[in-house]
This record gives structure tokens, C-alpha cells and sequence, in this order.
């Protein structure tokens, strides 16, 4: 059986797969649910593989079947392109980015804003999500880029620039340790620590390090919302966070961010992602020379060069 690019098993495939259920897809193609099923039954069968899991809480795809659907998204977003092209339209430009929480209020929208003003009446969608999510929507084809901590190596997505992220301490530029060149741990957990959740890759750092030398905390505030933790910061605050999410502050002297003098705090990269094996449209590609150029401005020194796929956009820095 032969599966021509958008026939009509491929077609029903792709809005399950975004809906992980049978019945919402039904609905949307205003088709009959056991139609839906019978078209993803030839596809399988046609492949000779599963596409889905089937369970009581809906149709997740497989590893193969997100492979499937990133790159029907794929062909579906450069079809696009070409068609606005052809048609004069290709002043109209659509980026998609999900990002994690820290740098949404404060790097991500300096570098959408700017954007903007060099592409005026462009299309922006902005997600804010955890960091495994980032990976989910890339490999789904839902994004066009993602920003992200990292502690270990990327999986299934591109890496298009690296950059070393350690995890900073933060205060008030009166705090009894802002004179110090370094902060140490224990020397950090006599003070009220303001801490992201036991998910973010700061806290996992900073748990792991207490841990290692024997050293416990009572944290006086933890959040999943960065922006409120800066805003309720008191003089004796400290603040375990990346300097993007702090930079404007720090930048207006607000506050200061100090390196730990534990090395199992420096091991954390921010990364720029893109999906696997899939060519940059030139507003994607634009936009991911911006931030690459904005995360520059932060980068104290050059480890190693990496060239992604029709991209400039490419290195490995430092951040702090």
C-alpha cells in the first residue's frame, strides 16, 4: 500500500496525534470516530508498526509515531513557506518558541520585542513550559525553537548553540556576602534561601551540592514563578538562579549575582533547540540569530564551536 505525502490515513494520523484522542479528531474532521480508527489501522498496517499507545487516557504516540507526526509538521510548515512565496505573501512571518520559565519575562521577550521592530506585523507564539516539554513540542513539530537548561546531553532535538549556565547566587547588593569574589554553600544556607521547585534544574544543583556536604535548609520561600521570588527579595535574601533570569536586575543595579565556589553548580548549559534533522525557515533562522547574538552579550569566553544544520547560529560560551 502505497501512503502518498497527506492522504488520508496520514491526514486523520496527524490530528489524533495532536489531540491524543479518536473522538476529538472525529469531531474535528466531522467524520465518524470508527472511520478515524479504520484510517490508522491501514496506516499501521501499511508500516507494519504501532503508531499509538492506546489507554484509557487517550492515544500517545510512540517514538515512531512522534517521528511521523515532526515530520509531516515539517513538510507541512515548508509547503507553507513556499506557498507564501508564490503567492507574494512572504512578508508575513510566523515563528513559534517555547522556553522555560526563567527566561520568559526577561531575555525571550527583550529578544521577541526586538523581533518585531525588525520584522513589523510578524507572527510570534511564545510557550512557557517545563523543561521536558521544550523537547515534546519540538519533536512534535509544534515549535520552531526551544530554550532550555540542560543537564545532560539533548536527545532527539538539534542543538543549535550551547552555552555553559552555572547556577549563581543572588542578592541584594547589601547583603552581608555581596563583597565576597565567591559564596559558598555553607556560607549560603545560614541566610533565607529563595528557591525555585524541586523540579527546576537551579534547585536539583543546589539540592544535590547541600547533599554532598552534609548541609540542610528550611527554605524561606519556593515558587514556580521567578519574577514573584525577585519582587519579595529582602536584604538578606539569597537567591540560587541562572544570570539570564537575573541579568536585568543585575544590569540596573538592583542586585548582584556571585559564582558558588562548588564546581557541582557550574555543571549546567542553556541550550537552543530546534527539530532533528529539520532546515531552518529564514524567520526561524532570523530569530535564532538574534538570541544567539543576545546570549553573546552575557558570554565571558569561547570553548568550542558547533555548526548546525543552515545555520550560523552556533558555540559554546559562558555565562555569569
Amino acid at each position: 500500500m502505497k501512503l502518498p505525502l497527506f492522504s488520508l490515513p496520514l491526514r486523520y494520523f496527524v490530528v489524533v496525534a495532536r489531540t491524543h484522542s479518536v473522538s476529538e479528531a472525529a469531531r474535528q474532521l466531522h467524520v465518524a470516530a470508527s472511520a478515524v480508527s479504520r484510517q490508522i489501522s491501514l496506516l499501521e498496517d501499511a508500516l507494519g508498526l504501532a503508531l499509538f499507545e492506546r489507554a484509557h487516557r487517550g492515544m500517545k504516540p510512540t517514538p515512531a509515531g512522534e517521528r511521523l507526526l515532526a515530520h509531516l509538521t515539517s513538510a507541512t510548515e515548508e509547503g507553507r513557506f513556499v506557498l507564501e512565496q508564490l503567492g507574494g505573501l512572504a512578508g508575513r512571518v510566523r515563528v513559534r518558541l517555547a522556553c522555560t520559565e526563567g527566561f520568559a519575562s526577561g531575555f525571550v521577550a527583550g529578544a521577541l520585542q526586538a523581533f518585531r521592530q525588525a520584522h513589523p506585523g510578524a507572527q510570534l507564539a511564545l510557550q512557557v513550559v517545563a523543561p521536558d516539554q521544550v523537547n515534546h513540542l519540538l519533536r512534535q513539530g509544534e515549535v520552531d525553537l526551544g530554550l532550555k537548561y540542560s543537564l545532560s546531553p539533548e536527545k532527539d532535538v538539534e542543538v543549535l548553540h550551547t552555552v555553559l549556565a552555572p547556577v549563581l547566587a543572588v542578592m541584594r547588593p547589601t547583603h552581608p556576602l555581596a563583597g565576597r569574589p565567591r559564596v559558598r554553600l555553607g556560607e549560603a544556607v545560614r541566610y533565607p534561601l529563595l528557591l525555585g521547585e524541586p523540579g527546576t534544574t537551579s534547585r536539583r544543583l543546589f539540592d544535590q551540592a547541600c547533599a554532598l556536604q552534609g548541609l540542610q535548609y528550611a527554605p524561606a520561600l519556593v515558587s514556580n514563578f521567578s519574577p514573584a521570588l525577585l519582587s519579595m527579595m529582602g536584604e538578606q535574601d539569597l537567591l540560587p538562579a541562572g544570570f539570564l533570569t537575573v541579568s536585568h536586575a543585575v544590569q540596573q543595579g538592583l542586585l548582584k549575582a556571585l559564582p558558588f565556589a562548588e564546581p557541582g553548580l557550574q555543571q549546567r548549559r542553556l541550550c537552543l533547540l530546534a527539530q532533528s534533522g529539520r532546515t531552518l525557515l529564514p524567520p526561524v533562522q532570523a530569530l535564532a540569530e538574534m538570541m544567539v547574538a543576545g546570549l553573546g552579550q552575557f558570554g565571558k569566553r569561547k570553548v568550542r564551536v558547533r555548526a548546525p544544520r543552515r545555520a550560523t547560529v552556533a558555540g559554546d560560551s559562558v555565562l555569569g
